[in-house]
C-alpha cells in the first residue's frame, strides 16, 4: 500500500533537490507510511516507525556520540530513512560519522542538495500514500464482490482457488488436513515446483494464528472450516517466486535475496491479501457446508482426475502431479482400470434402498452407497486408487500397482473385500447363506450396518434357496424379503446383484484411458451375462461382449439394418404383433419350434404362421442353420445397440 524510500527518492519534488544517497542502500526498498518533518535531535520518541524524516540539520547534536545516538534512536524506531537537506547546518556533506552510523544501521540517508521546499516533498509523497489506499479498497471491494459471486453460485474448489490467484497474482493451494493438496494454481509458475514434496515442505509452514503469514517460508495460511469444523488450509505464498530467510530479531521486516543485486526487505504482505485468503477460505467453508449431503472433496478431485483421464480434458502430466500431490502415486505403476455397477439401472429394479421405497433420489443414493463401499473394499484390500462414480450407474477405479505381477492377486482381494463390505451393510442379510433353512434364531446381533459405522440389528436363521426365492425360517421372513428388495444386495446362490469390470493392465498413464473404457464396456457388457463370476475380464464377455464394444461402429448398425431393418418397420406398423419378439423366441430356444411356442406363451398354429410371416417379412429360410446364425447376430446387435 505505501511506497518504498526507492519510489519517494524519484519523485518530481525529490528530484528538484538533487538527492544523493549516502548510506542504507539496502534499506531502500523500505515502506514510507508517513513523511515527518523534524529539527530536534530527540524525535524518536515520537516516531511510531515507517516515517521519512526531512531535516535541515539544524538541530541535530555537534559531538559525534550525539549524531550515533540520534541515529540509532531513528533506526531503533523504525523510521524508513533520513533525508538531510544541506545549506543550512551542514554544507558540503552530512557528517561522516552520521553516514558511519547509518551505514552500519541499514538506514537510508539522502542529502537534498539543492534548497527544496519541504512541504513539496510531503504532499507528493502523501498523495500517493492516499492514492495507494484508495486502490487497495478497490481491491478489496473487488475481493468481496467476486468471493460473493463465486458462493452465490456454488462454485468448485479449484474454481475457488483459480480465482485467489488471479486477484493475488501468487501461487495458492487448498490442502486437507493430511497436507494433501485438493487444489491448486500456481499462477503462470511452475507446477512442478510448487508442489514437489508438498507435504514435507507444508509441515514445516507454522504460523501463529488462524490466519497468519510465515516469513520463514513465505506462506500466507488461514484455516478453512466451519461450525468447528475445520478440515483445510489454503496457503497463498508472498511474494511470488520469493524464497524468505528468517527475520532479524529487531527488523519490523523479513529480508529476501533478490537474484542479483543487493539484499532488500520484503514488508508483511499487504492487507488486501489478508482479506483475499480469508474470503476464500470462507467461501469454501460454505460450499463445503451446502454441499454436506454430496460426496466429500477428496472424492471429488477424484473424480476429477478419473474424468480428465477418459476425457482428455487435462494434461496426463498435470493428472499425475495433482494424484501425486492427492496421495496417489499414478508414475511408474502398472495401472489396472476396474468398474464397478450395478446390474439394473433402474433402482426399482433390484430395490430402492431401506424398506423397497423407491424415489427420485434412490438412484444417486445408491450410486454414493456404492461409491463408499468400492472406497472402503480398497482400504481393506490396502490398494492405492483413484476412485468415484465416472457417470449415473457406476464407479470406476485406476488401481496403480508397484507390481505387474500382482494384478490378479490384487483384483481377487479388492472383489473379496467389496462383497464382505456389502454383505457387512446389508441389515436383513443371513450371516451365512445355505441351500436349506434351518430354524431362526431369536436372539439379534448386530453388525456394521451403514458406511456411517451404525450398527443394525440382524436376525440369524433365514436362507436363500438357489433359485433365488426366500424360503422362511420364522420370523425373520419378513426381514429377508426386505433386504431383497434392499438396492445393492448380493444375491446369494445367484448372479450378484453387482458387477465388478477389470480392463487389461498398462504400464503408463497415457494408456491409463483404454483400461478405464474397456471396463466401463465390459461391465456394460456383463449385464447380460448371468454368471455370477469374481472379476469379468475382457474374454468372459464372449459374443454379446463383443458386439456391446462394438454398439458405436456404423458397420454393426448397418448389419443391423440390412439384417432386421423389414422387421422392425412391420412391428412399428403393427404393434400389436411385435414379430420381433417370436423370432427372438425361436432362435434362444435353439430353433425347436414346440419350446418356442410355450416360451412365447403362443398356440403351434400360431407360432407356426407368424414364423412364416417372418419369413416372408425378412426373405429368409427360417429353416436355414446360416441365416438363422446371421439373424441371431443381429438381435444380440440389436440388443447391444439400444443398450444405454
Amino acid at each position: 500500500m505505501f511506497p518504498t524510500v526507492r519510489e519517494v527518492l524519484a519523485l518530481v519534488p525529490v528530484r528538484h533537490g538533487a538527492p544523493r544517497l549516502v548510506a542504507g542502500d539496502a534499506g531502500l526498498d523500505r515502506r514510507v507510511r508517513w513523511v515527518h518533518v523534524a529539527e530536534v535531535p530527540d524525535i524518536a520518541t515520537l516516531l511510531g516507525g515507517g516515517e521519512l524524516v526531512l531535516t535541515t540539520g539544524i538541530g541535530l547534536p555537534a559531538d559525534d556520540a550525539g549524531l550515533r545516538a540520534f541515529i540509532g534512536d531513528l533506526a531503533d524506531v523504525g523510521v524508513s530513512g533520513l533525508v538531510v537537506e544541506l545549506g543550512r547546518r551542514y554544507v558540503s556533506g552530512v557528517p561522516r560519522v552520521m553516514a558511519a552510523a547509518a551505514e552500519r544501521r541499514g538506514l537510508p540517508l539522502v542529502e537534498l542538495r539543492r534548497a527544496t521546499p519541504f512541504v513539496r516533498i510531503t504532499e507528493a509523497v502523501h498523495a500517493l500514500i492516499v492514492d495507494a489506499q484508495l486502490t487497495e479498497l478497490r481491491a478489496t471491494e473487488e475481493i468481496h464482490q467476486r468471493f460473493t459471486e463465486l458462493s452465490v453460485e456454488g462454485a468448485e474448489p479449484a474454481e475457488v482457488v483459480r480465482q485467489a490467484a488471479e486477484l493475488a497474482g501468487c501461487p495458492v493451494v487448498l490442502e486437507n488436513l493430511s497436507r494433501q493438496v485438493l487444489a491448486y494454481d500456481p499462477a503462470g509458475e511452475s507446477a512442478e515446483l510448487l508442489l514437489d514434496g508438498w507435504e514435507q515442505h507444508s509441515r514445516r509452514i507454522r504460523p501463529a494464528g488462524r490466519t497468519a503469514y510465515d516469513p520463514h517460508s513465505g506462506w500466507l495460511v488461514t484455516t478453512v472450516g466451519a461450525r468447528g469444523q475445520d478440515w483445510g488450509r489454503l496457503l497463498l505464498r508472498w511474494p511470488a517466486g520469493g524464497e524468505l530467510t528468517s527475520p532479524d530479531p529487531g527488523d519490523r521486516v523479513a529480508r529476501a535475496e533478490p537474484e542479483s543485486g543487493p539484499v532488500a526487505t520484503v514488508a508483511t504482505p499487504p492487507t488486501r491479501l489478508t482479506i483475499l485468503i480469508e474470503r476464500a477460505a470462507s467461501t469454501l467453508a460454505l460450499g463445503r457446508l451446502i454441499r454436506r449431503d454430496a460426496e466429500g472433496l477428496e472424492r471429488q478431485i477424484h473424480r476429477t482426475l478419473l474424468t480428465a483421464l477418459i476425457d482428455h480434458s487435462r494434461p496426463v502430466d498435470e493428472v499425475a502431479l495433482r494424484a501425486k500431490a492427492l496421495g496417489v502415486t499414478l508414475d511408474r505403476r502398472h495401472l489396472v482400470g476396474v468398474v464397478v455397477r450395478h446390474r439394473a439401472d433402474d433402482p426399482a429394479g433390484e430395490g430402492a434402498g431401506v424398506g423397497g421405497e423407491a424415489g427420485p433420489a434412490a438412484g444417486p443414493a445408491r450410486l454414493r452407497d456404492l461409491a463408499e463401499a468400492v472406497g472402503q473394499a480398497l482400504r481393506e484390500a490396502k490398494l492405492t486408487a483413484l476412485t468415484s462414480a465416472v457417470d449415473d450407474h457406476a464407479v470406476g477405479a485406476l488401481l496403480a500397482l508397484s507390481d505387474p505381477a500382482a494384478e490378479e492377486k490384487a483384483l481377487a482381494a479388492f472383489a473379496a473385500a467389496l462383497r464382505r463390505v456389502r454383505l457387512d451393510a446389508d441389515p436383513a442379510r443371513p450371516a451365512v447363506p445355505r441351500p436349506t433353512a434351518r430354524p431362526a434364531d431369536p436372539a439379534p446381533r448386530s453388525v456394521p450396518a451403514t458406511a456411517d459405522g451404525a450398527s443394525r440389528p440382524v436376525t440369524a436363521g433365514t436362507v436363500r434357496a438357489t433359485d433365488g426365492a426366500p424360503r422362511s425360517g420364522g420370523a425373520a421372513a419378513p426381514r429377508v424379503a426386505e433386504g431383497a428388495a434392499r438396492g445393492g444386495a448380493l444375491r446369494a446362490g445367484g448372479p450378484a446383484a453387482v458387477i465388478i469390470a477389470a480392463g487389461s493392465g498398462v504400464g503408463s498413464l497415457r494408456e491409463a484411458r483404454r483400461s478405464l473404457v474397456e471396463a466401463r464396456q465390459i461391465a456394460e457388457a456383463a449385464r447380460r451375462d448371468r454368471r455370477d463370476l469374481p472379476i469379468f475380464r475382457l474374454p468372459h464377455v464372449g459374443l454379446a461382449g463383443l458386439l456391446h464394444l462394438l454398439r458405436d461402429e456404423p458397420r454393426l448398425q448397418t448389419f443391423v439394418e440390412r439384417e432386421l431393418g423389414a422387421l422392425l418397420g412391420y412391428d412399428a406398423q403393427h404393434p400389436r404383433e411385435q414379430l420381433l419378439d417370436t423370432l427372438r423366441a425361436y432362435l434362444e430356444q435353439g430353433r425347436n419350434k414346440s419350446a418356442a411356442a410355450s416360451a412365447a406363451h403362443l398356440s403351434r398354429p400360431a407360432f407356426y404362421e407368424r414364423l412364416a410371416r417372418i419369413g416372408r417379412i425378412l426373405d429368409v429360410d427360417l429353416d436355414s442353420v446360416e441365416a438363422c446364425l446371421s439373424l441371431h447376430v443381429a438381435l444380440l446387435a440389436l440388443d447391444a445397440v439400444r443398450t444405454p
